[in-house]
C-alpha cells in the first residue's frame, strides 16, 4: 500500500468554505467521482481543513499511478464537470507549478 499526503487552499471566503463542504458531505457526492476515484485503485481518501487550507491523505494499492489516474480523468466529462465545479472554491498553493491543483506534501517526519 502507498500513502499520499496532498496539500491545496481554498479561496479564503467563509461562505465558499461552506459550499465546499456542502460537496463533500456523503449525501451531496456524486457517485461517478467516487467511482472514479476507486477505480483508480485508491483505497482510502480523506481531506482535512484548517483555516483555508486543505490536506488530503490517500491511500493506494501499489498498483496506483497518479499519471494513469489524470489520463482517465481527463477522459471522464463526469470528473471534470466535478473538477470545474471545485475550481470555483480552490485556489493553487503560492509555490504549485503551473497548472498544479493538490500538491504533494514531502514527508519529514515520522515515529
Amino acid at each position: 500500500m502507498k500513502r499520499y499526503c496532498l496539500a491545496l487552499d481554498l479561496k479564503d471566503d467563509p461562505q465558499l468554505i461552506a459550499e465546499y463542504e456542502h460537496w463533500h458531505k456523503a449525501e451531496n457526492s456524486w457517485p461517478e467521482v467516487r467511482k472514479s476515484i476507486l477505480d483508480a485503485e485508491i483505497l482510502d481518501m480523506q481531506i482535512y481543513r484548517t483555516g483555508n487550507r486543505l490536506f488530503m491523505i490517500m491511500e493506494t494499492s501499489d498498483h496506483f499511478e497518479s499519471k494513469k489516474k489524470e489520463e482517465m480523468d481527463a477522459l471522464n466529462p463526469k470528473v471534470q464537470e466535478w473538477e470545474q465545479l471545485m475550481w470555483l472554491f480552490q485556489q493553487p498553493l503560492p509555490w504549485a507549478k503551473e497548472g498544479e491543483k493538490w500538491v504533494i506534501m514531502k514527508q519529514i517526519f515520522k515515529l
